[in-house]
């Protein structure tokens, strides 16, 4: 009798052993899934200062996933501290402009980090974190020509102007009274280089960018207006463009929260100046 209890008692004891084990490595797994993984971001790595490419992890730049180039910006830093927010490591995925919310939605990507404005006809498709960037509109022109003095968007009359394809930075050149509206480019670089080329005489853009390529481009000036383009708060804002109904939401704007405005302001201090030559 004695025997059958001991054999009983011992059975019980493994039984017990066993499911302490299997909670126990429940509980692990789910801290790592909290707290491990990676925070993958999208970005056009071609939008400096917010992103760009570069060759090396100098000035802390990120190697793109896939690619052996790198990915620094802006955007960059601030996904970074995002990531260390979130417990996890940062992959940076290079995404064309017009891939980066079908990439969101279909779970390629976790967050798009890449100086995009929370617009209304964004937020149908997509959620978006607190701003972490806002700036004014611009024009970008070529230093000593006729439209470099210009004080009023209207002075661009009869000018070439573009911007980048799928923006409001396109929606806006409306509002130029006679202007010489060309097809809307795909990004910033070839827009650099289309007026360098002299094919447009302008482009619109984001005050930070407009000093990137004036800083990175002698040929280039910034042209900052006293009566500039109507635009509303969300137009002018940036923030990060998460999934809808994404836990992750409220996580990153608490992290956002934790960069003070003086930070910001150095991070894009230092974006501007580490930028490559010409990008």
């Amino acid at each position: 009798m004695k025997k059958k209890i001991s054999i009983l008692i011992a059975m019980s004891l493994a039984v017990m052993l066993l499911l302490t084990g299997c909670g126990s490595g429940g509980s692990s797994e789910t801290k790592k899934e909290k707290t491990g993984g990676t925070f993958k971001v999208g970005l056009e790595c071609g939008y400096a200062p917010f992103n760009w490419t570069q060759m090396d992890d100098s000035n802390g730049a990120v190697k793109i996933d896939g690619n052996a180039e790198y990915a620094g910006g802006y955007d960059v830093e601030i996904a970074k501290k995002i990531a260390k927010g979130l417990g996890k490591e940062l992959v940076i995925v290079k995404t064309e402009w017009d891939g980066l919310v079908p990439a969101l939605t279909s779970g390629k990507i976790d967050a798009i980090i890449a100086g995009m404005s929370p617009t209304a006809e964004r937020k149908k498709t997509i959620d978006f974190s607190d701003i972490y960037y806002k700036s004014d509109l611009v024009m970008v022109v070529k230093k000593g020509g006729k439209y470099e003095g210009a004080k009023s968007i209207q002075d661009f009359n009869g000018a070439k102007v573009t911007a980048q394809l799928n923006t409001f930075h396109y929606t806006v050149i409306d509002q130029i009274k006679g202007v010489a509206k060309q097809p809307a480019m795909d990004n910033f670089p070839a827009m650099r280089v289309a007026l360098e080329s002299g094919i447009i005489d302008g482009y619109v853009s984001e005050r930070p960018e407009g000093v990137s390529a004036s800083t990175a481009n002698p040929n280039f000036a910034m042209v900052e207006f006293k009566e500039g383009f109507t635009t509303s708060d969300d137009d002018t804002a940036i923030a990060v463009g998460i999934a809808k109904g994404s836990e992750l939401t409220e996580q990153i704007n608490k992290i956002l929260a934790g960069i003070s405005e003086e930070e910001r302001t150095q991070i894009m201090d230092s974006a501007i100046k580490n930028q490559p030559a010409a990008k």
